[in-house]
């Protein structure tokens, strides 16, 4: 096991890893092979990830780094999880919350069924016994049910846009900066999520204050009438262990309410699907299918390891490229796209 701090170096024309081995201030983010000096635009305090940080295959990550570069940003792509990845995992040193988690109905009595749900089956999702036809026959039980409460107690937009403003919910530091990055490379993000697509569309409204025009969103679809009362759910259900490629259908550019021009989705979904070569972003080992159904030639994945890291490190070191631990912020992952599609304009203003 090697750990290492949060800088890759590429150093031309023999590509070496000089792994992560100082701290990123900003005077030396702009520290790549070809000239990239794109992370100096945004206020970055000096961090050290040198403690949290474990790269268990460094020669096979760079191998990784060559081949995704060398064919380009018009044949790559991110996938991200969103709670515990994207978001922070804990908020001012206490557990946060996810996006699931923050939702109030307004109904106490249909908040506290779907609490009790909770309780029953998320023991169940983690169980090392439970077969895996059998737990999936499981989750999508419970999230039926779940969303059957929903509509039931008359949830509407308004109460979610209630539940985002007063949840503790907060991104990790880096990823505003990371989906600028890919906007303006115009490299798709796929947020996968098991969740609510309605409410993540909300959080990243409030908590960012912006959308992405290059952002998906590929998580359940909520239906509301004219007075903005949930009424049903749109298209196949997405649980924890179906969240994948072969659900790329469900998603929608982030925000087809706000008038953006979506233009036709067929068609978009299936440019996607040819960009093979991946980055991937998760927090359990079950992530890790979210690329399942994209034939993908090359896949980076890092992990973020935010708790029980004693007994998760071995089997997340194996299956991950890079991991990131203790809620470590998102700028390694920043750093990374940045070498693999420096930006030289940026270096030679």
């Amino acid at each position: 096991m090697r750990l290492i701090t949060c800088c890759t170096r590429l150093h031309a024309p023999t590509v070496r890893l000089s792994l992560f081995r100082h701290k990123l201030t900003r005077s030396s983010s702009c520290c790549f092979s070809r000239g990239n000096c794109s992370l100096s635009r945004h206020p970055m305090e000096q961090f050290d990830l040198s403690a949290n940080t474990v790269i268990d295959h460094p020669r096979a990550l760079t191998d990784k780094i060559t081949l995704i570069r060398d064919a380009g940003p018009s044949k790559f792509q991110v996938i991200a999880d969103f709670d515990g990845t994207l978001t922070r995992y804990r908020v001012n040193g206490i557990r946060g919350q996810s996006s699931h988690g923050i939702l109030q109905q307004g109904n106490a009595d249909f908040d506290a069924k779907r609490e009790a749900l909770y309780e029953h089956y998320h023991p169940l999702e983690f169980s090392p016994v439970i077969p895996l036809e059998e737990k999936t026959k499981l989750m999508e039980e419970w999230w039926s049910k779940t969303h059957d409460l929903l509509i039931e107690g008359g949830l509407t937009y308004d109460a979610i846009k209630q539940s985002v403003a007063s949840s503790s919910l907060a991104f990790r530091d880096g990823v505003v900066e990371l989906f600028e990055f890919l906007e303006e490379k115009e490299i798709p993000v796929l947020i996968f999520s098991a969740g609510l697509a309605d409410v993540i569309e909300e959080v990243l409204r409030q908590k960012l204050h912006r959308t992405f025009k290059n952002v998906k969103i590929v998580s359940n679809r909520m239906v509301f009438d004219d007075d903005g009362r949930l009424v049903s759910f749109k298209g196949k259900l997405i649980h924890v262990l179906n969240k994948n490629e072969h659900a790329l259908d469900m998603a929608a550019p982030l925000h087809d309410n706000l008038g953006v021009d979506n233009g036709e989705e067929d068609e978009e979904n299936a440019y996607v699907k040819q960009r093979r070569n991946v980055l991937l972003l998760g927090d359990h080992l079950g992530d890790l299918r979210m690329s399942d159904g994209l034939n993908y030639e090359s896949r980076i994945s890092i992990g973020f390891l935010n708790d029980n890291i004693e007994k998760s490190l071995e089997s997340y070191r194996e299956a991950f490229d890079i991991v990131y631990l203790n809620d470590a912020p998102m700028w390694g992952a920043l750093e990374l796209v940045s070498q693999l599609f420096p930006t030289e304009d940026n270096c030679n203003a």
